[in-house]
C-alpha cells in the first residue's frame, strides 16, 4: 500500500473501487454528493503542501458537487442512469474542458479556459461521471516522470521522494493516492502504462483510433491515444467503455463497435490462451525485482492454463531511436500553433518599443516553453529540415513499418504479447531529470505499441523486494482486440490476489 500519509481508513469511501461505488450509488446506499465530498476532502488532505502528492493542477470542487447533486436528484426521481453515474473521475490536463483551465502543464497556456470539451470529456459528462478536476502532467506530455510540469512535480504516493511516472503521473498518482477512483490519460510512448507500472495502478492504451483524440492538445498526432486509468482491471474497463467509440470529429477514429471490454474484464480466463514473451523486451537492463516479479507472473499464467512461448521481434531494438525521431518531428509541427497571437501567454520582448510579431513569438516561446519542450522542438525541426528529412524522419518511418511487421508476425504465433511494463521501479525525484537519455529509456518497453498502433495494458505484478515499490507487467494485443487485454489482465489480477 502507499505510505501511511496517503492511506485512508478502511471505511473511507475513497478506498472503494469504481465498480463498488457504482453499485452502492445505484442501490441508494450512498449519495454521489457524499462520494464526491469524500474524494474532495481526500484531495484537500493529501494533495497540497510541500510534501503533498500534487496530483491536481485544478480542483473543480463547486462544479463537482453540483454535478453530483444533479445525479442524486435524477436518481431520486427514478431516472434511468448510466452505470458509472455519480462516480468521480479526474481528467488529465491535456484534455480541453469547458469551465476549467487546460494548461497541458505549460506556462504558455497558463489560465487558458477552452470554449469546448474534448470528446472524451463530453462522454464523461454524458455518462454522468463527476469530474473532480485536472491532473498534473509533464509539459505537453513530454516526459516520463511528471518533473517537466511547469507547475512542479507530482510525487508518488508509495514514496513521496519518488516520481509517479509520466507524462500522466498526475492521473496515476491521483488514483493510487485514493484521490479519485478513475482518471483519464493519454499515451504517446507509454504515458499511461509507465505511470501505472510505478504507482501500482492499471492503465490502458487502446488501439489507435479506438478513443477519439478530438480536443486532446496534440503532441504527436500519429502516436497520441487517450485511455483509462483505475485501481482494478474492471474499473479501467468500465471507464474505457465510456471513453471509446467512433467520433466524426476525429479523422483517425475507428468506426468499429466498442470492444466488449467490460465483459472480458468480468471473465478473466486464460486457459488455452497463447502468450508470448518478447525476447527483445526482456533480459539485461531490467531491475532484478522487475525481472523476478515478471517471471512469477508468467509462471502464474502458465499454472492457470495459458501456453507461454517466446517470440523475437528484431526491429523492437530500434524502436526507441525511431520514436525519438518521429515524435519530436510531430512535436515541431504541432507546437508551431503556439505563436502568442491567438491564445495563451504573450510576452513582449524586453527593450523593444515596437516589436514585430516574430519578436513577440520568440519572446513568448522562450518564456512559455520549458527545457524539454524546447529540446524536442529543436530535434524535430532538425529531423524535418532539408537535407536531413530522408536520413532521419524518413528512415524512422521505415523502422516503424518493420516494427508493425514484427507485431504481425508475433501475433501469428500468439494471442497476447507480454513484457515488463517498465525497466525499473519508480526512481527518485531529480535522479534523471537532467539526463534526457536516461529518462527516455523508461519508455523502452512501451514505445513499440504506439509505433504500431496496437493496444496495451499495464497492471501491478507485485512489489520489488529491493525497495518495496510496485512493479508493472504489460500485455499487448493485436489492433482492435482490446478485449483480450482485459481478459488476461483480469485473470492475472485474480491469480495474484489468490497467491
Amino acid at each position: 500500500m502507499p505510505t501511511d500519509a496517503t492511506t485512508p481508513t478502511a471505511d473511507d469511501l475513497t478506498r472503494r473501487s469504481a465498480a463498488e461505488l457504482a453499485t452502492a450509488l445505484a442501490a441508494g446506499e450512498v449519495s454521489s454528493v457524499e462520494v464526491t465530498r469524500a474524494h474532495l476532502d481526500r484531495i484537500a488532505a493529501v494533495d497540497g503542501g510541500e510534501r503533498g502528492v500534487h496530483a491536481f493542477l485544478h480542483v473543480a470542487a463547486e462544479a463537482a458537487l453540483a454535478a453530483a447533486g444533479a445525479v442524486d436528484t435524477a436518481r431520486a426521481a427514478g431516472e434511468e442512469l448510466p452505470p458509472l453515474a455519480g462516480v468521480p473521475v479526474a481528467v488529465k490536463d491535456v484534455m480541453t474542458t469547458v469551465g476549467m483551465p487546460t494548461t497541458c502543464g505549460s506556462r504558455i497556456l497558463s489560465g487558458w479556459v477552452p470554449p469546448y470539451d474534448a470528446t472524451v470529456v463530453r462522454r464523461l459528462r454524458d455518462a454522468r461521471l463527476v469530474i473532480l478536476g485536472k491532473t498534473n502532467m509533464d509539459e505537453f506530455a513530454m516526459g516520463s516522470s511528471t518533473e517537466h510540469s511547469a507547475y512542479g512535480p507530482t510525487r508518488n504516493p508509495w514514496d513521496l521522494d519518488r516520481i509517479p511516472g509520466g507524462s500522466g503521473g498526475g492521473s496515476a498518482a491521483a488514483v493510487a493516492a485514493f484521490e479519485a477512483p478513475l482518471a483519464t490519460g493519454t499515451d504517446t510512448g507509454g504515458s499511461i502504462r509507465q505511470p501505472a507500472a510505478v504507482t501500482g495502478t492499471v492503465g490502458v492504451k487502446p488501439t489507435y483510433g479506438g478513443v477519439s483524440r478530438y480536443g486532446i492538445v496534440a503532441m504527436a498526432s500519429s502516436l497520441d491515444q487517450p485511455g483509462p486509468c483505475g485501481r482494478t482491471v474492471l474499473d479501467t474497463a468500465l471507464l474505457h467503455e465510456v471513453m471509446a467509440g467512433y467520433d466524426p470529429m476525429d479523422s483517425t477514429s475507428l468506426t468499429d463497435p466498442v470492444p466488449p471490454v467490460v465483459e472480458a474484464a468480468r471473465q478473466g480466463d486464460v486457459a488455452g490462451m497463447r502468450i508470448a514473451v518478447v525476447r527483445e523486451l526482456s533480459g539485461d537492463g531490467y531491475q532484478d525485482g522487475v525481472r523476478a516479479r515478471f517471471s512469477e507472473a508468467v509462471d502464474a499464467l502458465v499454472a492457470a492454463g495459458a501456453e507461454v512461448v517466446e517470440v523475437s521481434c528484431p526491429s523492437f531494438t530500434a524502436a526507441l531511436g525511431a520514436y525519438y525521431l518521429i515524435m519530436p518531428s510531430e512535436v515541431s509541427s504541432n507546437l508551431a500553433r503556439f505563436d502568442a497571437m491567438r491564445y495563451g501567454l504573450r510576452v513582449p520582448p524586453e527593450g523593444v518599443a515596437d516589436p514585430t510579431a516574430e519578436q513577440v513569438m520568440c519572446a513568448t516561446r522562450a518564456a512559455g516553453f520549458g527545457a524539454e519542450v524546447k529540446r524536442r522542438i529543436i530535434l524535430g525541426t532538425y529531423a524535418l529540415s532539408a537535407g536531413y528529412y530522408d536520413a532521419y524522419y524518413g528512415s524512422a518511418q521505415k523502422v516503424r513499418t518493420l516494427i508493425q511487421r514484427d507485431f504481425a508476425a508475433a501475433f501469428e504465433q500468439a494471442d497476447i504479447l507480454v513484457s515488463p511494463a517498465a525497466p525499473t521501479t519508480a526512481f527518485r525525484l531529480g535522479e534523471k531529470v537532467d539526463d534526457p537519455l536516461a529518462m527516455y529509456l523508461n519508455d523502452l518497453t512501451t514505445i513499440p505499441a504506439n509505433l504500431a498502433g496496437v493496444p496495451g495494458i499495464a497492471l501491478p505484478s507485485g512489489l520489488a523486494p529491493e525497495d518495496n515499490l510496485p512493479v508493472g507487467i504489460q500485455f499487448m494485443a493485436p489492433a482492435r482486440e482490446d478485449a483480450r487485454l482485459y481478459t488476461v489482465g483480469a485473470a492475472l489480477e485474480q491469480l495474484l490476489v489468490d497467491q
